[in-house]
């Protein structure tokens, strides 16, 4: 029997994965691991105790960390406040920015393009302005070229460039100047917002002239940059990059009086801007860092040159290949045959003077002046004087001369004032040079006394003659060649200027009667008062001259010398005023005007003006010296043209061995010549005299002789309120 009370062990099902782990067994195998961790405990390094710090040491340390924490905490609080402050302005300035439209013209005055007699320009005055552009409608080579040449980040920046200010500044330094002297390294938008003087107009009544104006607008200081720099920022927001690059395109000023790269364009090249080649965009783009001195029509050259960098740069990056830069540096852009003749700066210089000054000195409107300037006449007179100074004049001399050719109506053709012709406001000697005539003012005298009656064949005693003159004494003239001639005729006396003659003449018809004629055939000047007045002691200038002649040549009427045809506003059929001068009133008889042509044709086929002579033309004209030679004319006529010709120094020096019948009749017959190329010879416009028997014509003389104290009694109450 079985002890049914025994305790049995608790059924426990068998470990179905592998035999149980004894509490034993486990002990085991894990005193036996903590030895191998204690060991490797043991191998490892001990910590070394910490090596306290240099007491001084850490007390700098100490500072200089408080200091960069101080500094830290100031600057991105004060950068905060500044990049705030940024903000705000170039949100106020982006507030006051106008449309982009009203900033493409931003000139002060306007243009004045002056036309030739065929309708072509010749000249430019004023602040010209071809109209419009934008960066997409001129060349993309121009585009090009100016991004290339002033700005190449220019699509990348936010208007104003950190690495081109630093550039810029450690150029300048290490060139010697100031930091902000010289390079500048503004970008194309900084430049704009400069020529725009940070959004403020210009007002006349704000500023002592335009000049300080714009001198205020391109003052360096620092605080000026910064505001410029913000400006620049404000258009970068405000408008796109190719908006910005309009307003620079239309701005910009590139020499020759062109703002603009239309003006410029059309002022050089006689083209649009979108027209432009690279050679021609290069040259464009060159002119933006000195336009005046580097203006093709200043020094070609030059311009040359420096475009030719201006091709390379664009070839640096990437505008140009190497083949297409190879030639356009080998076939660099030249001028327009207009641009490049620069031609008629005196004639254009003094058409700006006689019309109105509103529209044209002072013009705000872009005005056409349509002229009377004939380019191919003008041509003749420049090489006329150069190749008698090259041929016939000394080397070195500084002697000037002026010459005027006009038609018969006082329309002027070409102006000279002085031997530099590629000029513009220089001095004018044509018009603004007032000298004394000498014996160019002798037919004037004649006139009058054919006008009273008198005739060519007239005769006067050329003798020894004494005049006293109250409170200068006694007065005795002398003919040139220190000779007497006896009883001469009119036209003896008028051909060899002989003086004595021509005081009697002018002494018989009656001074006030000489003056007034002069007066009426256009002299304005003040005429002398005193006997010396029929030897050309008044001063008078080649352009009057010319004019009184031509009032010989057309018979006898008043001319007034014009240059001025037609002003009409740019874009406006209709013109606002028309021809400012012309033939005026009679001076004196056709008869007289006839028979005076005829006494001075002699001047020259016979007389003291035979260098004058042109193969197969009738010449009419008068040769004049004045005391010691101090000047020296010729002024003649055709039937085509009317010229004269002055030459003198301009600080009153003596010329020497020279006479109005020498150089200044070759000046004439040089220009004339080449002025009358290619025209059929006509003649003169004057009367032929008829042979009479001497008996006839004493009795006539007689006649006359008896009627005289009463003919002279009548005329003198006819003339003596003229």
């Amino acid at each position: 029997m079985s002890d049914s009370r025994r305790k049995k062990p608790p059924l426990v099902a068998e470990k179905r994965f592998g035999k149980a782990t004894t509490k034993k067994s486990a002990t085991k195998r894990t005193s036996k691991a903590t030895p191998k961790k204690t060991a490797r405990k043991r191998r490892a390094a001990p910590k070394r105790p910490a090596k306290k710090r240099n007491p001084i040491v850490a007390f700098f340390l100490g500072i200089f960390g408080w200091i960069w924490r101080v500094t830290w905490a100031f600057t991105w609080r004060i950068g905060l406040v500044v990049g705030l402050v940024v903000g705000l302005a170039i949100g106020f300035v982006y507030l006051q920015l106008p449309d982009v439209d009203e900033l493409l013209d931003g000139r002060a005055r306007g243009s004045v393009t002056l036309l030739d007699r065929d309708d072509r320009v010749f000249a430019w005055r004023g602040d010209q302005f071809g109209g419009a552009v934008t960066a997409e409608t001129v060349s993309e080579h121009l585009k090009n070229a100016v991004v290339a040449t002033e700005d190449r980040r220019f699509y990348w920046h936010f208007g104003v460039s950190p690495r081109g200010v630093a550039s810029a500044v450690r150029i300048n330094l290490k060139e010697g100047r100031g930091p902000l002297s010289g390079h500048g390294g503004s970008t194309i938008t900084q430049q704009t917002a400069k020529l725009l003087c940070l959004g403020e107009p210009y007002k006349a009544e704000d500023w002592e002239s335009e000049a300080a104006y714009v001198q205020d607008c391109r003052q360096g200081s620092l605080w000026r940059k910064v505001k410029e720099a913000v400006y620049a920022m404000a258009m970068e927001t405000k408008y796109t990059k190719n908006e910005i690059l309009s307003v620079y395109l239309n701005r910009a000023y590139m020499g020759g009086g062109a703002y603009g790269a239309e003006a410029a364009t059309q002022r050089y090249f006689g083209k649009p801007a979108a027209n432009a080649t690279p050679a021609e965009a290069a040259m464009l783009a060159g002119l933006l860092t000195k336009p005046s001195s580097l203006a093709p029509t200043a020094n070609l050259s030059r311009s040359q040159d420096r475009a030719a960098t201006v091709l390379r740069l664009m070839n640096e990056q990437g505008y140009l290949t190497d083949e297409e830069t190879a030639r356009w540096q080998t076939n660099p852009a030249t001028l327009s045959v207009a641009a490049a003749e620069n031609a008629g700066g005196y004639f254009a210089d003094w058409v700006m003077s006689t019309g109105p000054e509103f529209f044209t000195r002072n013009t705000t409107e872009d005005v056409i002046l349509k002229t009377t300037f004939d380019g191919r006449i003008q041509q003749a007179a420049e090489d006329g004087l150069a190749w008698v100074f090259e041929n016939k004049v000394r080397e070195g001399s500084k002697a000037q001369a002026a010459i005027v050719v006009m038609s018969a109506d006082g329309a002027v053709r070409a102006m000279v004032g002085g031997r530099q012709t590629k000029v513009s406001g220089a001095f004018n000697r044509a018009v603004q040079a007032k000298r004394q005539t000498g014996s160019a003012f002798k037919p004037f005298v004649y006139a009058t006394a054919l006008d009273l009656g008198g005739h060519y064949d007239d005769r006067v005693v050329d003798e020894p003659y004494c005049q006293t003159i109250p409170g200068s004494g006694e007065w005795c003239p002398k003919n040139y060649t220190g000779k007497y001639y006896g009883d001469v005729t009119l036209s003896f006396a008028l051909m060899n200027s002989l003086n004595i003659p021509a005081v009697k003449v002018s002494e018989q018809a009656g001074r006030e009667n000489v003056r007034t004629v002069a007066n009426m055939f256009g002299i304005e000047s003040d005429l002398a008062a005193g006997p010396a007045l029929a030897l050309g002691a008044s001063e008078s200038s080649v352009l009057e001259m010319a004019g009184a002649y031509a009032g010989i040549l057309n018979g006898g009427s008043s001319v007034t010398p014009y240059g001025l045809v037609e002003l009409r506003l740019m874009g406006d059929e209709d013109p606002l005023m028309g021809t400012g001068g012309g033939i005026g009133e009679r001076v004196i008889s056709g008869a007289a005007a006839r028979e005076l042509v005829w006494m001075m044709e002699k001047v020259v086929s016979e007389g003291t003006g035979g260098r004058a002579k042109i193969d197969g033309w009738q010449v009419a004209g008068k040769t004049g010296t004045t005391q010691a030679a101090r000047d020296a004319w010729f002024i003649g006529f055709t039937n085509e043209y009317v010229a004269g010709v002055w030459m003198g120094y301009d600080d009153n020096t003596p010329l020497t061995g020279v006479t109005g019948g020498g150089l200044p009749a070759e000046i004439w017959r040089e220009t004339m010549t080449r002025v009358h190329e290619g025209i059929e010879p006509r003649p003169l416009p004057a009367f032929v005299p008829k042979p009479q028997a001497p008996k006839a014509r004493a009795g006539q003389r007689r006649q006359q002789n008896g009627l005289e104290g009463v003919v002279n009694g009548i005329l003198k109450d006819i003339f003596g309120g003229r």
